[in-house]
């Protein structure tokens, strides 16, 4: 009897660490639809969906699979808030600001003008109040908002003709998005949105005078350096983040384990997302100098700078005044740039200033 006891207790106990060690192979997989912004192999922006879909997938040992449905085959770029939120897709990657006309408050957290470079904003999100708040804005909406990805500080766009003083952009038909937009629009500029693929037409027909995009990589990529001469540096958007944006009741259906997987994925596709930018920006002004000499680089004059300034001042404060939940979203970023930028002076700008000293 006590062998018998003995031996059905090993086998018992066999059984159960069968059960425990079964191979991932044998537990529920889950494959997600995933709608981006951008059109079937964009670079950079693209790249961050596809790779966060490869590393899910690996780390999940094949549980977790997801299908990335482009623009062109969902049509609609600017709709991806919409088809998450209804489920119709599972998962999207934006950005926040295109939905400020449903919900004025996810602007905040794509780049704000003025506001927080890449790393600080990171910080903000990560080690400060933004993941909260930005959870705050998309929660009733049945949306959860990750960080998907930063461009870093975004060019000011492609003009046709200079801009010497602030009359110079009165009636500028502009594509600029997000609250640079709003800001523009105070000084004389008639801002629009519209989707990636449509603007380079929009540019060489005069549909629009100038165009804000990104950097050079994806700037060059669209052509804007054979129609414009004029490239501005930017003001408006320091630190451009992406979205993951991922449907509730979908986040919900998956077991713990995968949500871990799915929110290493889309954090390390979002740093790999900044690298990649810089190399590729990198790589592509150069080309500009060399075979674009026609491209001038110019910074915008100081009356058009401290009107924008003045304008992104009051924008805020009438946000802020309007909105209880946009006043606290204001104000934590305001005070922890405030606080992070302490640090970057004496240590980003002070190295930038030291370089540039010694290479006169």
């Amino acid at each position: 009897m006590k062998i018998r006891s003995a031996l059905a207790t090993i086998l018992a106990f066999g059984l159960l660490t069968a059960v425990v060690s079964a191979p991932a192979t044998a537990q529920e997989k889950f494959t997600l639809r995933l709608a981006e912004t951008w059109g079937p192999n964009f670079p950079i922006f693209g790249d961050a969906t596809k790779n966060m879909a490869a590393m899910a997938e690996e780390m999940s040992n094949g549980r977790l699979k997801i299908r990335i449905d482009s623009a062109n085959k969902h049509k609609a770029p600017l709709g991806v808030f919409d088809m998450v939120k209804a489920g119709q897709y599972d998962i999207g990657h934006s950005a926040s600001y295109y939905w400020k006309g449903k919900v004025p408050n996810t602007l905040f957290f794509t780049s704000m003008p003025f506001g927080m470079t890449a790393d600080e904003q990171y910080a903000w999100f990560y080690h400060g109040d933004g993941m909260e708040l930005m959870q705050e804005v998309y929660e009733p909406h049945n949306m959860l908002s990750f960080p998907g990805g930063n461009t870093g500080v975004q060019m000011g766009g492609w003009f046709r003709k200079e801009i010497n003083s602030l009359e110079d952009l009165e009636g500028v038909k502009m594509r600029i998005p997000g609250f640079a937009g709003e800001v523009f629009s105070e000084v004389g500029v008639s801002p629009t949105n519209i989707a990636p693929g449509e603007l380079y037409t929009a540019l060489e027909r005069g549909t629009i005078d100038a165009v804000e995009w990104v950097g050079p990589a994806l700037d060059l990529r669209l052509g804007f350096q054979q129609i414009a001469d004029y490239y501005y540096t930017g003001w408006h958007e320091p630190a451009t983040e992406l979205q993951f944006l991922v449907n509730q009741k979908t986040w919900d259906k998956l077991p713990a384990d995968l949500q871990a997987i799915l929110r290493t994925a889309m954090k390390t596709a979002a740093y790999d997302m900044m690298i990649h930018s810089v190399h590729e920006n990198s790589k592509a002004w150069a080309s500009i100098r060399e075979e674009h000499p026609n491209v001038q680089i110019k910074n915008f004059p100081e009356d058009v700078l401290t009107a924008v300034a003045e304008a992104n001042d009051k924008l805020l404060a009438e946000a802020a005044e309007e909105d209880a939940q946009a006043k606290r979203i204001i104000e934590s970023q305001a005070k922890y740039l405030k606080n992070a930028r302490n640090y970057t002076d004496i240590s980003l700008r002070a190295y930038l200033n030291t370089m540039a000293e010694l290479n006169e």
